[in-house]
């Protein structure tokens, strides 16, 4: 069977019907039968999706394309290798071998006194060795880029791997990598997605979407079958739920049009179009919509669409964190690099001064003084001079130390996968390092997140205190029962589930306070899947979904008997205010005073709050046709209401409060120790949930972010906002917020825009001698915000709404605090191997840069060679830069305070050692430079002719230099004034092979050194 026969719809069509908008969009999609049709066109049912045969995806994708869009290539070897020979300063060196090399060939005229040169002369061996080292460097350098490439693309497949979506297969509901979606899915949609696939609205339950990511228009846009059904990838779902129908995939879907159009898929494109071609031949005239296509009359040149594409990397729109990890500079790199362009001017003055003397002294020795006639053979010393002022310019030139910054950030980022911690950005694992202030979620994050029902509070009798003390449903009147289970099986996202499995705790699927209370409803004894089967929600009438504002949620359904039900579920004290009536002793119906209502908040909330426990309540309304009972609303029977018109407030009021619930979620165990290690390390941990006070005080208190007798604030978030705000604007003022943040601890009942304000706060704030690092959790949509605004943003990997996670520096895969502790560990650790590389380094740096110098002033050569200095500048740059950059970060880093945003990179003790180290090496150096033929009882190498072979003199001064900078690296690696400077040295085996393979390197070059200086002077 043809392709295009296969399905009654074609990939043109589909890619044109999307391009619209709004009721042009409704137009479209009826002039194709429906968006009911175009599922039967699909050949997939909306009740039960596709079947999920293998076959039968595999020939979708084939046709209508994977939802992948591909990466940009990888940049080749041959690619890195010629960035890396972009340096300048390895150009210089490379001209200067090339003359040196062209030199040592010249066989310039000679004097008749002059002595007989022998022909076996090896002056080019200089400028060979130079050229092999720049070699060796430009390798060595194009390695670490590509491993770092490789890695950071490993990173982004692992960002993309994780990320899944709810879809509907074979009549369940199952999650599915977004990269394995295909076009005729249905996929379920919620508050909070970020959407992977272009598709059609097949139900709507108040569905809004943020299409701001592709259209530039902040408006949230009210989505359905009957006002705009087109939902596009990359754009968010802000409100509501619903079921969609995918229609476009990958490089199809309108923002795959657009990565296409900007180049980022050009070759793969231009491939796939080939091969769709070929498809089109084979199937041309089979097209039984072809006609209907034409009749479109749709005169837009478009592109036919691409099939099957399979690259690595799912959609960008549909990968939900996959943020940018590569090209970004952070504060710690910005410092260094800024250091590196300092050290290097100063190396570039003195190897300009270098080559001035050299070539003075030169000049005034040979033709003042000696009267020598100018011949093209004194070039050969000129180019020597500059030879040696570029090698003393490549030592002095720190290019090590952002490549040590980037392999300790990308080392980590590595490390910190394992750590529970997935870095989106790089500059965020430094960031933590230095993080002064915590601001926590409590739900998951301080807590397990396995949420049970343990207390209850029904027709005036409170069970408890524990799950066993909870009542089975033969113990409730029979109404009551059914108003609970059903107001719970409904009334929650059916996407949410527990899965009960013999000798195991229960399995908890999607929001797990609604888990919590579908095990009350299993606890009670009744299937609330066959509650929902009785009422699928393509019957529901209304749904205000959950979100952060309404801190509740009701589902509107028609009654069996005539009339309709609002289900309402939310956090007590804003359901009870919502209350008029209560279903009391044996099930009878009560009027719900101002007075009853205070006295449930002292004798059942508060106490439950105060035990730890989350309290809900869950309340009904109807709307009858008949006679109203007086908790009823009676309506016209010609009349339905219109819940559209009422407006939400009119319809969620006058409500009949029938439970009230405490779910418990424990504290995790390892929390209370890691709260107290950030509280030693100086970090301030805040808790801010939007939970009851009382509630949020307990567990507080239980993690030991407040205890006993503590002068700490502990507020709601109307009590907060009332102390930042003006009275009379009530705009929040510096002022009065830093009277509040450095005491506040625990923030309940908070809003996301508080959540905000305070990060902001804290970060705007100048009370303090440094400024604030904040680092923040977020789980909801509405927590992007402050995600963003703080230092480090922490999502919920699975709590996490996609939105929140987009917005986010780092993803927690586990939700669990003890992670953020890890993360603060290896953000400091990062600080540290960049330090103890930086003491290495400077050492090196002023070593090598004054024994040039002053070799060439005083003795008008460099006693350090040029090939000499590449295999120093090769050790202490790049090798000694991986060695130090992946040092493992130990318990000790938390033993400190922060560093604080704008302290000195060189610390007083790292410049005491790199002081004392530096006169050390050049004591020892210029002893054997000025006094080596005497201590040693070798031959002087001091003021050599220009094609002297290399001398034992200043072989000895090479490897004693090296030899010295070699066990300096050890003393590099503790940077806080400890002793004992081989501890832990074996705990890093990257560490000690690179160190010992130099140190075999080096023994091995100076053998062959000597041997030659012997051989050469027989």
């Amino acid at each position: 069977m043809a392709a295009s026969s296969r399905y009654g719809i074609s990939l043109k069509q589909l890619r044109e019907l999307m391009e619209h908008r709004g009721m042009e969009g409704v137009q479209r999609v009826s002039e194709f039968g429906g968006v009911h049709e175009i599922a039967r066109k699909l050949n997939t049912s909306e009740q039960t999706g596709l079947p999920g045969d293998n076959s039968d995806l595999e020939h979708r994708r084939d046709y209508f394309g994977s939802n992948t869009i591909p990466p940009k290539p990888a940049k080749t070897f041959l690619a890195l290798v010629w960035e890396a020979l972009q340096d300048v300063t390895l150009i210089i060196l490379q001209i200067a071998a090339a003359v040196s090399l062209a030199l040592s060939f010249y066989k310039p005229p000679k004097n008749e006194d002059d002595p007989a040169e022998e022909e076996n002369h090896a002056d080019w061996i200089e400028g060979l060795a130079i050229l092999l080292a720049v070699v060796i460097v430009v390798l060595v350098t194009a390695f670490n880029d590509w491993s770092k490439e490789k890695q950071f693309r490993g990173l982004q497949d692992r960002i993309e791997g994780e990320q899944t979506f709810s879809v509907i297969r074979n009549s369940s509901a199952v999650q599915v990598q977004v990269g394995e979606l295909v076009v005729g899915d249905i996929i379920l949609v919620k508050y909070g997605d970020l959407l992977p696939a272009d598709g059609l609205v097949i139900q709507s339950n108040d569905l809004k979407v943020d299409e701001s990511s592709l259209t530039g228009e902040s408006d949230q846009v009210k989505k359905g079958v009957s006002c705009d059904p087109m939902v596009l990838s990359g754009t968010h779902v802000m409100e509501g739920s619903g079921k969609v129908l995918v229609s476009a995939v990958g490089v199809n879907s309108q923002a795959g049009i657009i990565f296409t159009l900007l180049g980022a898929a050009a070759d793969e494109v231009e491939e796939e179009e080939k091969k769709k071609k070929k498809l089109d031949k084979k199937s041309k005239g089979r097209d039984p919509n072809q006609n209907n296509a034409n009749q479109l009359g749709n005169s837009i040149d478009i592109e036919e669409g691409v099939g099957n594409s399979h690259p690595s990397h799912a959609a960008e729109s549909g990968g939900g964190g996959g943020g940018e990890v590569e090209g970004e500079k952070s504060v710690l790199q910005a410092k260094l690099t800024n250091l590196a362009i300092q050290i290097g001017y100063g190396g570039m003055a003195v190897s300009l001064v270098t080559v001035i003397i050299l070539s003075i002294r030169f000049s005034v020795d040979e033709f003042v003084y000696k009267e020598a006639v100018w011949s093209m053979y004194y070039i050969n010393f000129y180019v020597k001079f500059i030879i040696i002022g570029v090698t003393v310019l490549v030592v002095a030139v720190p290019e090590g130390l952002p490549l040590a910054v980037t392999l300790s950030l990308a080392y980590s980022v590595k490390k910190m996968m394992a750590d529970n911690n997935l870095v989106r950005h790089l500059d965020a694992c430094e960031t933590m390092g230095n993080a002064t202030t915590i601001c926590s979620d409590k739900t998951g994050t301080l807590t397990t997140n396995r949420m049970t029902v343990v207390q209850a509070f029904i027709c005036d009798q409170h069970f408890k205190p524990d799950r066993n003390s909870l009542p089975k449903l033969r113990d409730l009147p029979p109404q009551v029962g059914v108003i609970i289970t059903q107001g719970v099986a409904i009334n929650s996202s059916y996407s949410s589930d527990v899965k009960v499995e013999a000798g195991s705790l229960p399995t908890q699927i999607g929001n797990k306070t609604e888990c919590a209370l579908l095990g009350f409803v299993i606890d009670l004894g009744v299937d609330y899947r066959q509650l929902r089967r009785d009422m699928p929600d393509t019957r529901f009438k209304k749904v205000y979904t959950f979100n952060s504002a309404r801190k509740s949620m009701s589902t509107i359904i028609p009654l069996d008997s005539g009339g309709f039900r609002v289900y309402t579920k939310g956090a007590s004290e804003i359901i009870m205010k919502k209350c008029s009536f209560l279903v009391g002793e044996g099930g009878k119906i009560e009027a719900f005073t101002a007075a009853h209502q205070d006295r449930l908040v002292q004798t059942v909330i508060e106490p439950m709050a105060k035990d730890g426990l989350r309290t809900i309540s869950l309340a009904y309304r109807d709307f009858v046709p008949g006679k109203a009972e007086r908790n009823q609303v009676h309506y016209d029977p010609g009349t339905e209401p219109n819940f559209e018109t009422m407006g939400e407030d009119n319809v969620i009021a006058n409500m009949t409060c029938v439970c009230i619930v405490g779910i418990e979620d424990p504290v995790r165990d390892e929390v209370p120790d890691a709260i107290k290690r950030c509280q030693r390390a100086g970090i301030t941990v805040r808790m801010v949930t939007g939970d009851n006070i009382n509630t949020a005080r307990a567990i507080a208190t239980k993690c030991g972010i407040i205890k006993p007798g503590d002068n700490f604030l502990v507020l709601d978030g109307k009590e907060f906002n009332k102390k930042i705000r003006d009275p009379h604007t009530s705009e929040v003022r510096q002022d009065l917020l830093d009277k509040v943040w450095p005491r506040l601890r625990v923030l309940a009942r908070s809003q996301p825009i508080d959540k905000y304000t305070l990060v902001k706060g804290i970060i705007d704030s100048n009370i303090s001698n440094a400024r604030e690092v904040v680092a923040v959790t977020g789980d909801g949509t509405n927590d992007a915000p402050a995600l963003k605004k703080a230092d480090v943003g922490f999502a919920m990997g699975i709590a996490g709404t996609d939105v929140a996670k987009e917005a986010s520096d780092i993803i927690l895969t586990d939700d669990n605090f003890t992670s953020i502790v890890k993360a603060v560990m290896w953000g400091r650790n990062v600080y540290d191997s960049i330090s103890k590389f930086l003491q290495f380094q400077l050492t090196v740096n002023v070593v090598a840069v004054v024994v040039a110098f002053v070799g060439a002033c005083a003795i008008q050569d460099s006693p350090l060679k040029a090939v000499q200095m590449l295999w120093v500048n090769l050790i202490m740059d790049t090798l000694a830069s991986l060695a130090l950059a992946t040092e493992l970060p130990t318990p000790d880093l938390l033993l400190r305070k922060p560093y604080g945003r704008t302290s000195p990179l060189i610390s007083a003790t790292m410049a005491k050692n790199i002081l004392g180290q530096a006169i050390y090496q050049l004591v020892v150096v210029f002893g054997i430079m000025f006094f080596g033929e005497k201590l040693f009882d070798i031959d002087s190498g001091r003021y050599a002719d220009l094609r002297a072979p290399p001398s034992e003199h200043f072989t000895l001064i090479f490897n004693a230099f090296v030899m010295m900078t070699l066990f300096n690296e050890i003393n590099a690696r503790k940077i806080h004034g400890q002793r004992n400077v081989f501890s832990g040295v074996f705990t890093n085996p990257i560490y000690y092979v690179i160190w010992i393979a130099t140190f075999l390197s080096q023994v091995r070059q100076a053998n062959i050194y000597i041997e030659s200086s012997c051989i050469n002077s027989v």
